[in-house]
């Protein structure tokens, strides 16, 4: 009655008991999507992956093949980004080695954010002896020249991107971030739920992979967004110095490399991959800023959940 006599109906107040619960998942979805650069990064990245998709499909001529009747020619009808000084159309070539340099920007991604995950929960976990020795390779790695050894690694491999992508992850790629997981999971290890799963019997493993791994699971997320502009860089810079993918191959390393060579004359050849690369890392890095603000509730660049 009293309800009524103010002008609200039952069925309005009880509303908000009938509610449904949003989800984190909501939440954060709806705190990236706030995100106007996070936005931009996306839609820029979808369309570089539509690119190195669908690019060797529509280009007029193969990567491999050779126009020898257009020889460092710029862009023109029939090849919309020029040519190389052997005949290659430039277009076909930025577009395989956007989708190379994708390949192993993902590949390292996953495999440094997985082995760092794993090393640094197992590390603070387990403690004692284990974690001793997984900090002193550690701390190794990080005070090793490990550009050099992968430099002589890759290319004793003849450029072939798939050691060169397990080489930045088994050397290069997985240390800092799974120093960083150690420090994190120093305060995760005791939090009542993990010693509450180690009283009901549950094997270490399982207690890292259940609790430990999943709250810490923001911060995979991240690592691996910034993971993947890691492993661009990296690769580019091997490829530039001549100790990364090398042809009949391509990467966006690579043709930056030639196209260095040739900037005054020929200068399209070293524009349109750097273009390429330039577009990749500053959407992944958007795109991690984005994913950053929307996990951390700390954050008021997302807005309000």
């Amino acid at each position: 009655m009293a309800l009524e006599s103010i002008g609200v109906s039952p069925e309005i107040a009880d509303k908000p008991k009938n509610r449904k619960r949003t989800s984190m998942l909501t939440l954060y979805t709806r705190r990236f999507l706030r995100n106007k650069g996070a936005l931009i990064g996306i839609v820029v990245l979808l369309l570089l992956v539509i690119f190195a998709i669908v690019g060797p499909l529509i280009a007029p001529y193969s990567y491999t093949e050779l126009d020898f009747l257009a020889l460092r020619q710029g862009p023109s009808a029939d090849h919309w980004f020029g040519t190389n000084g052997s005949g290659n159309d430039n277009f076909a070539q930025v577009a395989v080695g956007l989708q190379r340099s994708m390949m192993i920007a993902v590949l390292v991604a996953v495999g440094t954010t997985a082995i760092s995950a794993i090393v640094g929960t197992t590390a603070a976990y387990f403690g004692g002896r284990y974690e001793r020795i997984m900090l002193a390779i550690i701390h190794f790695m990080m005070v090793v020249p490990n550009f050099l050894i992968l430099a002589m690694i890759s290319n004793d491999a003849g450029g072939n991107w798939l050691i060169i992508s397990l080489v930045m992850i088994f050397i290069v790629g997985w240390f800092f971030p799974a120093r960083i997981i150690w420090t994190l999971s120093l305060s995760i290890r005791e939090r009542e739920y993990v010693h509450a799963a180690r009283y009901a019997g549950l094997s270490g493993m399982r207690i890292v992979l259940r609790h430990m791994l999943p709250n810490i699971g923001s911060l995979l997320v991240i690592n691996f967004t910034l993971g993947v502009v890691t492993a661009v860089i990296t690769e580019t810079g091997l490829s530039f110095l001549g100790f990364g993918v090398k042809l009949p191959d391509v990467s966006l390393g690579a043709l930056i490399g030639y196209g260095a060579s040739t900037l005054v004359s020929a200068p399209w050849l070293f524009y349109f991959p750097a273009a390429a690369l330039t577009l990749l890392t500053v959407s992944m890095a958007l795109i991690a800023d984005g994913l950053r603000d929307a996990l951390d509730p700390t954050s008021a660049a997302g807005g309000r959940a």
